[in-house]
């Protein structure tokens, strides 16, 4: 068994190295699996990666496979004119709007009762 090592913001990454039918095994699971969610071949090889995979031919593999994939190709791309817009949000504090002014005891009235 083979592994391949890399270097990820200071940690030490060990990826088993797979080929073959088991390649295409991890691929599928991937990508069309219960979490693979039939996304492009970039990220797909993220997942294969972040999964503890490696094989030198992952991305062009992954293109491969997505170009292929017959679900994908059905949906195609989403046109601008599909897209929805984008509307900024606004983020404001609640003390943006509101203020809070901290004063001292009221003057007593008459009556001589205070209100504090």
């Amino acid at each position: 068994m083979l592994y391949a090592m890399g270097d990820v913001v200071g940690y030490v990454v060990i990826r088993r190295c797979v080929s073959g039918q088991e390649a295409l095994d991890i691929l599928k699971a991937c990508h069309s699996g219960p979490t693979g969610g039939h996304y492009g071949a970039n990220y797909t090889a993220r997942k294969i990666f972040d999964s503890g995979f490696y094989w030198p031919t992952i991305y062009k593999d992954a293109h491969d496979f997505v170009t292929r994939c017959d679900i994908c190709q059905r949906q195609g791309k989403i046109t601008q004119r599909d897209e929805m817009p984008q509307n900024s949000i606004q983020v404001c504090e609640i003390f943006d709007i509101w203020g809070i002014d901290f004063m001292g005891r009221f003057p007593s009235s008459r009556e001589t009762s205070t209100y504090s």
